[in-house]
């Protein structure tokens, strides 16, 4: 199955529970608002890296999205990996395996993100185990 629509998003800076040095380390807090065939609402933690070299990093997220998919009432979290290498991105997003909730238990998949003339878009190819 297939889901799709926007999103806003806010990240919010956050201080590091460590000492980076001169490391270009970042943590954030991440909240968001789906829309489209995903109404729900989510929350969640990023941490990132920058380089000297222009284009080049990495981030890591986990947040917990919470509505209804298509209907189907519950939550689940995601787990994000991305790394640009040059200008060149590699971005993974992932249903992190059993973490569905109510309605969505058994939830899998994997979501996409589109950035168009500044607004988010997800795509969202999912699969629910029967029960």
């Amino acid at each position: 199955m297939n889901a799709h629509g926007p999103f806003e998003v806010k990240l919010s800076p956050q201080p590091l529970g460590f000492d980076a040095g001169d490391a270009a380390l970042a943590r954030m807090t991440l909240d968001k608002q789906f829309h489209g065939d995903l109404e729900a609402t989510s929350a969640g933690e990023m941490l990132s890296a920058g380089t000297d070299t222009p284009g080049s990093g990495c981030y890591v997220a986990v947040e917990r999205i919470t509505g209804s998919l298509h209907g189907r009432r519950g939550s689940f979290v995601v787990h994000h990996t991305g790394v640009m290498s040059r200008g060149a991105a590699q971005l993974a997003i992932a249903v992190v395996p059993d973490s569905g909730t109510d309605e969505l238990v058994g939830l899998t998949g994997t979501l996409a993100i589109r950035i168009v003339d500044g607004k988010h878009f997800y795509d969202f190819d999912y699969a629910l185990a029967a029960t």
